[in-house]
């Protein structure tokens, strides 16, 4: 009978233990329950959109590969010959005024070519194949054709293509981010106001992606040999700049 009273004593002293630590805690203002969340601010809450501006070049000059093949039998004499040819070539580019600094080796290959007979079997022979290709940039785009007449005449056979570009696309580069960023928050305002919100300062802006003009390539020696005869019209080039950007809305 005692034990039983001391047992009922001691869970009553427990409780009371309890019941004085939690007044304290209600006293002190602690809530256990409270977390580092409650106390942070509300999220901002934002819009994501993309923006595209596009600018557009005069070009100023052209690039294009300018090459001499050769075939022979026997090797040592498809590379003397190539070399001879690729002599002449380089040659002419330079009395024609383009500078050493605009005209850079880009390819120099020579690989076995086996020949086979009319029912397309082997026959045993094999010619050497030899390319030496330079990449030219041309500075006076009115004469371009003139160049590529002049490198046909001088021995080149084969022309890959020809590119246009501007020297310097800092300026239209700045005008093509500039009406990405004006495209961008035009998405953002049509958006917002179908949403029913407001559109606030940009959180965060970055470039997604910069497009620069494509090469217009030209068909090969044929095309070259007719240039002089055919106007070269370089047209007008563009730039793009993608963009994404985040907006705050309330």
């Amino acid at each position: 009978m005692r034990n039983k009273i001391l047992v009922i004593v001691s869970v009553l002293l427990i409780g009371a233990v309890i019941s004085a630590c939690s007044g304290v805690a209600a006293a002190q203002g602690v809530t256990p329950t409270a977390s580092a969340q409650d106390e942070e601010p509300g999220a901002v809450r934002t819009i994501t959109v993309s923006g595209s501006g596009q600018a557009f070049l005069n070009p100023d000059l052209a690039h294009v590969y300018i090459g001499v093949r050769t075939e022979g039998e026997d090797a040592a004499e498809a590379v003397a010959s190539n070399n001879e040819q690729s002599e002449d070539l380089i040659a002419a580019l330079r009395e024609f005024g383009i500078a050493a600094n605009d005209i850079q080796t880009s390819n120099f290959s020579i690989y076995p070519q086996p020949r086979y007979d009319d029912r397309g079997q082997p026959t045993g022979v094999v010619s050497y194949i030899v390319e030496n290709t330079v990449y030219v940039t041309i500075r006076d785009l009115a004469r371009v054709g003139e160049l590529l007449d002049i490198a046909v005449a001088s021995g080149a056979n084969s022309i890959n293509g020809i590119q246009f570009d501007v020297a310097d696309k800092t300026a239209a580069l700045s005008d093509a981010r500039e009406a990405a960023v004006a495209n961008a928050r035009q998405i953002a305002e049509e958006l917002a106001a179908a949403a029913g919100v407001s559109l606030g300062e940009i959180q965060n802006i970055s470039a997604v992606s910069t497009g620069f003009p494509t090469p217009v390539f030209m068909d090969s020696a044929r095309l070259a040999a007719e240039a002089a005869a055919v106007p070269i019209s370089p047209g007008q080039l563009s730039v793009t700049v993608d963009i994404q950007v985040t907006f705050a809305i309330r």
